[in-house]
């Protein structure tokens, strides 16, 4: 079993056609409806409570999923390191990590994912695939970076898409 079959996903072709028939029809209207609920009023004063680093991971979240991303997982963690967020874009795996400054006085968010940093998500990504049996489909790594306040509209937020490649001694096909 793997993890599109674990929470009932159709398989990665069928939820790339899914995914452009959904944004063809109902992806405006649902968004706003979504982003204009009760329930939105009170995650947003939740995420108030938590760190600059948990807010930044959920405006992520929020922005991949208005792009048609599926969230799998959100601060998935294994021996080798942390992922902030794994989804799947048509029919390829992605592996996000959020940076969020408040700031740009320490640079660029996405220049915080340094060659270390790289390394681990690296293991943790090929480790996830591993466990879940998904070795034969695409998988990639992006980054997002935000910078200002996550949960203000005035947030810059930047989607570095196939932002490195797996480095290391691992080797990933996709």
């Amino acid at each position: 079993m793997n993890a599109f079959e674990m929470i009932n996903l159709p398989a990665p072709s069928d939820i790339g056609r899914a995914i452009k028939r959904w944004r063809q029809s109902a992806r405006g209207c649902f968004w706003s409806c979504v982003l204009t609920s009760p329930l939105m009023a009170f995650v947003k004063s939740k995420d108030a409570e938590k760190s600059l680093g948990n807010r930044g991971e959920l405006a992520a979240e929020r922005y991949l999923l208005k792009l048609g991303y599926i969230i799998l997982f959100r601060g998935y963690e294994d021996k080798f390191g942390e992922i902030d967020l794994i989804a799947v874009d048509l029919d390829t795996i992605v592996f996000v990590e959020v940076k969020t400054r408040s700031t740009d006085d320490a640079g660029n968010p996405a220049e915080a994912v340094d060659a270390a940093k790289q390394m681990h998500l690296t293991k943790t990504g090929i480790g996830f695939l591993k466990w879940h049996r998904l070795t034969e489909y695409a998988a990639r790594f992006d980054v997002v970076a935000i910078l200002g306040e996550p949960s203000a509209d005035s947030a810059e937020i930047k989607h570095y898409i196939n932002a490195f490649e797996p480095t290391g001694e691992f080797q990933m096909f996709g």
